[in-house]
């Protein structure tokens, strides 16, 4: 496994391909994520071979996307992004890419639980389906804390076991996007990860929770740098991950307020890259 950038993640502007490859490379991480309709327009406009060659020439690994895709809304719109994903797998695998991934509401005020995952299991069976084609991994974001579920009516999966038998029903191609904070916020622990298959995992995000405050009682927006308050056990996290042979991008996902006050993005860079750093260091 590697470290790796997704810009927005930890509030930086990166408008291009370019920027975002001499963002991971001037501060010290192996990979960065990819817009992928950026990708599959220079694909288009270019070549393939062209776009790799930038990757390549920075020493700088094509990480994964977000899946761009309004799945979750009518079924027009779920549909019209159908439509338009064999482009985009194909341009993403055709540069080396091979890993995507979203999120998934731990709630809902329309669906009890039961019609909620047959939902999600038509929605995203299509989606697994056309990934597969071109040799793509999905990964799938449990959400963790209670205060979420809080405001709805009905719950949803918000844990590992629950999204693991979701990702069973789908495809064989779809795991976890494994996050330390949601993972920590749904009680679970490194030691579950070290249960997992390799397999089970597609993407991974890493960060820290304030101190001070109960578990159930931490709010999503409202996190640490990696590392920084020891709340969460990264060291046994990224461990486990190790123990089951995971390979991919690690990337923080901190949500801190005080790093977007940071003068510029550069500062932001270098904290957060500090912070992978010195987590990475605890692995042996």
């Amino acid at each position: 496994m590697y470290i790796a950038l997704s810009p927005g993640c930890v509030g930086v502007r990166a408008e291009n391909l370019a920027q975002r490859i001499a963002a991971a490379k001037d501060h010290g991480f192996a990979g960065v994520d990819i817009d992928v309709s950026e990708i599959a327009d220079l694909v288009d406009s270019t070549s393939a071979e062209a776009v790799s060659e930038q990757f390549e020439k920075a020493e700088i690994i094509a990480a994964g996307w977000g899946l761009p895709m309004a799945w979750s809304g009518s079924e027009e719109a779920w549909k019209a992004d159908l439509a338009k994903l064999p482009r985009l797998a194909k341009a993403a695998a055709a540069i080396g890419c091979f890993r995507t991934a979203t999120w998934i509401m731990p709630a809902s005020n329309d669906r009890a639980f039961d019609e909620n995952l047959a939902f999600h299991i038509e929605r995203f069976k299509p989606i697994s389906e056309i990934l597969g084609e071109h040799g793509h991994r999905l990964g799938l974001e449990f959400i963790g804390p209670k205060t979420i579920r809080n405001n709805f009516k009905y719950s949803f999966v918000h844990d590992m076991p629950g999204m693991l038998d979701m990702t069973s029903k789908i495809g064989e191609n779809v795991g976890l996007l494994l996050d330390c904070w949601h993972l920590y916020t749904s009680h679970g622990r490194a030691s579950d990860v070290a249960k997992l298959k390799e397999t089970d995992v597609v993407y991974v995000h890493v960060n820290d929770a304030p101190a001070g405050i109960a578990i159930d009682e931490q709010s999503d927006n409202v996190r640490c740098l990696p590392g920084e308050t020891g709340v969460i056990d990264i060291a046994g996290f990224l461990d486990a991950l190790k123990s089951i042979g995971y390979s991919g991008p690690v990337i923080p996902e901190p949500f801190k307020k005080e790093l977007g006050d940071l003068p510029n993005d550069a500062a932001r860079l270098e904290a957060t890259a500090a912070s992978m750093r010195k987590v990475f260091a605890t692995l042996g």
